[in-house]
């Protein structure tokens, strides 16, 4: 973790990785992630962990699987959106986006349910800036 301001701008030029988040600090036990997203995510839930999203830029949708049935909420540049935990949701940008997320380190970005990973989504835990 640096102990210097990162601006994100800098961070998210410095990769071109799709559905391949970056660690840019952490807060106590918590990552916090920025990734660049186009297209479809997995259909996927996090049992023991809520998921936090902002969108820097462009706008996000998130496909939701609720006991009231499916829904999507759609998320234009600014906004914040909380995914309640063990809620199936599937994350997708339909011209691209730019977003930051607030997860426990070593969360899977395809969380502890998913359906088959497909080949353009990273299953991992975050890499380092740089990497």
């Amino acid at each position: 973790m640096s102990k210097e301001p990162l601006s994100l701008d800098t961070a998210l030029a410095s990769f071109d990785a799709l559905w391949s988040p970056r660690i840019v600090t952490r807060v106590n036990d918590y990552d916090v992630r920025i990734a660049k997203v186009a297209g479809e995510h997995l259909w996927h839930a996090h049992d023991d962990t809520d998921e936090f999203f902002l969108v820097l830029d462009g706008e996000l949708h998130i496909a939701l699987r609720e006991p009231a049935g499916e829904r999507t909420v759609r998320l234009p540049r600014g906004s914040v959106f909380t995914v309640p935990r063990g809620t199936e949701h599937r994350p997708y940008g339909p011209t691209g986006a730019a977003i930051l997320m607030f997860e426990p380190t070593g969360t899977p970005t395809v969380g502890d349910r998913h359906e088959e990973v497909p080949d353009h989504v990273d299953a991992t835990t975050g890499h380092a800036l740089g990497t």
